[in-house]
């Protein structure tokens, strides 16, 4: 009987780990599947409405309106080589109604991690281009998605879709309803053209601050090794001479 359940703790963990590697291998192939689509779209940076976008992200955008008076955003533990800082986010309404949070680029952090001041943004209407793609990779949902910052905007450490709505309002003030006819995307974020004379730091690499195809995979490969390396532990133990 102890024997039996040795060896289904071990199939239950090899089981596991199987999984954990079939997991890592999905998503290397998914992310080489976003990188190979928004090459595509960087080739012909042809412009898609963004009603259209939306819905075949990722998608290249050209619109014109105004940055709003919402708060600044700021997803926080950003990397940019060996520097860490944070990502600004700015709201933008266009002339036809739509609403998003643009991507202005990344800003290092001081050692004492205190927020520098924004650029004061263009006033009056501006145009604007640049990669309509989902908000970056949550990752572990730990600790707080969104806190208030000094200056009266935004810290975040994910932007999932409620994140991003709730950002629009500002700290202390409860957001206002969205209505069935909203034209708000809280589910997409423009990454600005790096060529546009506005904002920080920025490129268009979809898996900046991600594994990368590769790394998952080595990943996937050590998982499938823990899988084989116990599997055949477990075979010496059960046929080993006492």
């Amino acid at each position: 009987m102890k024997r039996l359940a040795l060896w289904a703790l071990a199939l239950g963990l090899c089981a596991l780990f199987v999984r954990a590697g079939f997991w890592q291998a999905g998503r290397a192939t998914e992310k080489e599947a976003q990188r190979a689509a928004a090459t595509a779209v960087l080739s012909a940076r042809s412009p898609v409405p963004l009603g259209e976008a939306r819905r075949r992200m990722p998608a290249w955008v050209s619109i014109e309106g105004r940055f709003a008076e919402a708060p600044p955003l700021r997803l926080d533990n950003q990397r940019r080589g060996e520097r860490v800082g944070v990502h600004v986010y700015r709201a933008f309404e266009t002339v036809d109604g739509w609403q998003l949070w643009v991507d202005l680029g990344w800003r290092p952090l001081p050692p004492d991690r205190r927020l520098p001041a924004e650029t004061a943004l263009p006033p009056g209407g501006v145009r604007l281009a640049g990669l309509l793609v989902p908000p970056p990779s949550a990752g572990l949902p730990i600790g707080p998605a969104l806190s208030p910052a000094p200056d009266g905007g935004w810290l975040a450490l994910r932007l999932p879709p409620d994140t991003l709505a709730t950002a629009w309002g500002r700290p202390g003030v409860a957001p206002a309803p969205i209505s069935a006819d909203d034209r708000r995307i809280d589910t997409a974020v423009l990454r600005l053209d790096p060529a546009l004379p506005i904002g920080y730091e920025r490129d268009l690499d979809l898996l900046a601050n991600t594994l990368s195809p590769d790394k998952h995979r080595g990943y996937a490969l050590q998982w499938f090794g823990f899988a084989v390396g116990l599997l055949l532990l477990s075979l010496y133990l059960q046929f080993r001479r006492p």
